[in-house]
């Protein structure tokens, strides 16, 4: 737990992409040494003859370890499909060093009770730091309440559960895994009215989904083709629901964070809403970047996740508002489920995707491409998470933050095989894909934890606290 420097390096923050070096010390990063700063030598000499270890590390990328706000580890209640301890190492090898759990499980994190074993759950087995949201109801607003105004000073960390002890509030506007569909107006409109928190929501109107399910059932009885998934869950029915959100919002001056954007149409309403409420932001997927709706006759169920994947249009609409940094943040939606649930007919393939280990490399791909900035990657994937999260001391290249880095060649080329998979259910759509960008080293509060695709040493995942 001494002093390690990685030199020889590209810094990248959503700020600058310099040449530079780390240091390191203990858990934390004592200094940014950017090779243009004028002490940066002296600094470095310094660490040097107080017994650093230096590293080089041969002008790849460092950039801050991934923060990913939105994924379902399945734990408790589905384990037999996924679990926090086979997940976060998926998570960990795809760069992502922090994650935050959904409350969509089996019970539902809607309670205390349950807060609370997911985090005894977590500690001791998550290979990344973890940190679950609260879920809302048709009936626990007053109970949400009351927890955010409990508060535990820091030096009693995890002395007793507090507002920091979770990250947002989870508010399903349209139904998904778990049926916590919150769809009573006076109980959103006291959610929204919520001060303090992020509420996160999965915006789709149900009505509207419902509709046009009838439709389809109509026309194709039991065999409804799987490319009909996003006439079913519809463009329009998105549009819908987002739009009732950002009025909400803007209304009652929500922090919103819309979840998993589809369509140009939301990212463009969200660009706007933004003017009037600057604590509106909004998270897109890899999923969205990568495929579209073309891709439903090769792939079927292997890419039907709610929303929907839309058009090749929407694709390099989201992935253009990205970078303009009108989408704050990318989100895996990591949503395991067995192989064999997924190869059924439409009406029973369960929507949800197994994608957190290769958001990283699918942004890096764009990034060659050319449609992507390293400093928008780091941006989204770190520092825009952390401060919507709340989360303390993490997701910037910065003097007292820990060390949870990422090592990258831009250069790598690659293709993702079935072996590659580190996720319970031993399958991802990406299996086959081209990438360009790999992850060669991880590092986790000051230590390295995965080198060339592989994990060194048992879980060391930290439990977040959310300021």
């Amino acid at each position: 737990m001494g002093k390690t420097i990685l030199d020889n390096c590209r810094l990248v923050t959503g700020l600058y992409d310099e040449k530079g070096a780390l240091i390191l010390e203990g858990e934390r990063i004592s200094a940014v040494c950017l090779a243009a700063e004028e002490d940066s030598p002296s600094r470095l000499k310094q660490a040097l003859d107080e017994g650093a270890v230096r590293l080089d590390l041969g002008g790849k990328i460092v950039m801050a370890g991934g923060i990913d706000l939105h994924v379902h580890f399945r734990e408790p209640g589905l384990t037999y499909k996924a679990d926090l301890a086979t997940e976060s190492a998926a998570a960990l090898l795809g760069g992502v060093t922090s994650f935050v759990d959904m409350p969509n499980t089996r019970p539902a994190t809607t309670t205390t009770e349950a807060l609370s074993d997911k985090l005894a759950a977590a500690e001791g087995r998550s290979y990344a730091n973890y940190g679950f949201h609260y879920g809302a109801t048709n009936s626990n607003a007053a109970e949400i309440s009351q927890l955010m105004n409990q508060n535990v000073p820091e030096a009693d960390k995890f002395s007793g559960l507090c507002r920091h002890d979770f990250c947002g509030i989870k508010v399903f506007m349209g139904s998904s895994t778990g049926n916590m569909l919150v769809d009573r107006e006076e109980t959103l409109k006291q959610l929204f009215s919520l001060k303090g928190k992020p509420i996160l929501i999965h915006s789709e109107d149900e009505g509207m989904i419902r509709a046009n399910l009838e439709m389809m059932k109509a026309e194709y009885d039991e065999d409804i083709p799987m490319k009909a998934h996003p006439e079913i869950r519809s463009r329009l029915a998105c549009i819908r629901s987002t739009i009732k959100a950002l009025e909400m919002a803007i209304a009652l001056k929500t922090r919103l964070h819309v979840l998993h954007i589809s369509t140009r149409e939301e990212a463009d309403m969200i660009r706007a809403a933004k003017l009037q409420n600057a604590d509106i932001s909004g998270e897109t997927s890899a999923n969205y970047l990568w495929f579209c709706d073309e891709d439903y006759e090769r792939l079927g169920s292997w890419c039907k996740c709610n929303p929907a994947i839309k058009t090749a249009a929407d694709r390099e609409f989201l992935t253009a508002a990205l970078e303009d940094g009108d989408i704050d943040t990318i989100g895996s939606d990591h949503a395991p489920h067995l192989k064999e649930e997924k190869d059924q007919k439409y009406l029973d393939a369960p929507s949800g995707l197994p994608s957190i280990q290769f958001q990283i490399p699918v942004l890096t791909s764009l990034a060659a491409e050319g449609k992507l900035s390293y400093t928008t990657i780091a941006r989204a994937i770190s520092e825009r998470p952390a401060e919507i999260g709340g989360i303390q001391d993490r997701g910037f290249l910065k003097a007292g933050h820990y060390a949870d880095l990422i090592v990258i060649d831009p250069e790598k080329k690659w293709a993702v095989t079935a072996a590659d998979v580190a996720s319970k259910g031993g399958w991802s759509p990406y299996e086959g894909e081209n990438m360009t960008g790999a992850l060669t080293q991880i590092w986790l509060n000051g230590q390295l934890v995965c080198e060339d695709s592989k994990l060194i040493g048992t879980a060391q995942g930290k439990r977040l606290w959310f300021d």
